[in-house]
């Protein structure tokens, strides 16, 4: 009876190790996981790129090989006046990548949006004419471009230009110029840095008419000799929204048109939604109310185990199709720095990535880990 007993408290004591362990995760780096398969990435915000959180750097330095500025490099804060450009923090980000031996990922040459006001006017607010605006773009592009050059290795040159119908977006550069602007745009990056990738990016891909919008216009592109090197999933998902069917047909469309498919902004919301199928249409914001944010205390054991199925099915598909895939880049390195704790709705609580506000692993990583091994 008494070695019985003895016997008990050692099971005990072993699972409480095991437990502690399992808490803190204390997982393979990432980088050497999926060295075979495609390099793993994260977003960048600046704080993080002056190393202001030594628990933050410690996961970076340890678990990742690729990074991209989360705003840093958008033309709002490189160009704020014309002519006049500020490479303060995207040059912080680019050395930091250097220093680390990382993947560096330019985001974003042309973008409708985070794009600074005096860009698509003139000096009594009117729209500029079509050459004007293709002369900023070409001027803009170049400046950036060139100042990296042999650097940063690939660029979202282009982001979300099609609507999910697969029509194209009107944004400004659209109305002004009209289709030629994603076009000029890769010629003009393709120009500053012959060696760099060059790359189109956008959300909701799986949506079959976007995806095959996004693949008619690249094939146009290509067709017409204008290199085109990858395309972006940028995979900002719900717990039951979009289908794995339409993720991977998604992925196998992109790879026929022979570029790289490329997981640029990986993250899943567990939070409801004010309207169905929430997009990442930054546009789209909503109001505050306590229903829409109902894991201020911790996330119940029921929707850690739907978010640790949602990743496990998404990275079988991503392992499936690792032939396929270059990158698979998370937007953000920790639940307490994601976006998604404010967007669609400001100040919710989200738990959107691998690992949680306490810079631990999430048990269901290391379940992903033994899939590739």
């Amino acid at each position: 009876m008494c070695h019985l007993k003895t016997n008990n408290y050692l099971l005990i004591a072993i699972l409480f190790l095991l437990t502690i362990k399992l808490n803190a995760q204390e997982i393979d780096p990432l980088k050497n996981v999926f060295k075979e398969k495609f390099l793993i990435g994260t977003a960048l915000n600046m704080r993080q790129v002056v190393q202001a959180n030594p628990k933050e750097q410690e996961i970076l330095k340890t678990h990742f090989n690729s990074i991209v500025a989360e705003n840093a490099m958008k033309s709002m804060y490189l160009q704020p006046k014309e002519g006049k450009f500020n490479f303060s923090e995207a040059d912080q980000f680019v050395e930091f990548g250097e220093r680390h031996g990382m993947h560096i990922v330019g985001h974003t040459l042309i973008w409708h949006s985070q794009a600074p006001s005096w860009f698509f006017v003139d000096e009594r607010g009117n729209d500029v004419s079509r050459t004007v605006l293709i002369d900023r773009m070409k001027k803009h592009i170049h400046t950036v471009v060139s100042r990296y050059k042999g650097r940063i290795k690939g660029w979202d040159v282009v982001n979300e230009a099609v609507f999910d119908n697969g029509d194209w977006r009107t944004s400004k550069f659209y109305e002004i110029i009209g289709p030629d602007f994603m076009k000029l745009a890769f010629q003009f990056a393709a120009e500053a840095d012959p060696e760099a990738e060059l790359y189109y990016n956008d959300y909701n891909t799986a949506i079959p008419s976007k995806r095959m919008g996004i693949a008619y216009k690249i094939k146009e592109l290509l067709e017409a000799g204008v290199r085109v090197d990858g395309l972006g999933m940028q995979e900002h998902h719900g717990l039951d929204f979009p289908s794995l069917n339409d993720i991977e047909g998604t992925i196998i469309q992109f790879s026929s048109l022979g570029l790289n498919v490329m997981v640029t902004e990986l993250d899943i919301s567990v939070l409801p939604h004010a309207r169905a199928n929430q997009s990442a249409e930054i546009s789209n914001t909503d109001t505050y109310k306590n229903e829409l944010n109902p894991y201020k205390e911790g996330l119940p054991i029921e929707i850690q185990e739907r978010l640790a199925k949602r990743y496990t099915d998404l990275f079988e598909i991503y392992l499936k199709h690792a032939d396929k895939i270059s990158r698979v880049t998370f937007w953000g390195l920790s639940d307490r720095d994601s976006w998604l704790n404010n967007f669609p709705i400001q100040g919710r609580t989200n738990y959107p990535l691998w690992f949680d506000r306490s810079y631990q692993a999430k048990p269901f990583v290391q379940d992903i880990i033994n899939l590739v091994n």
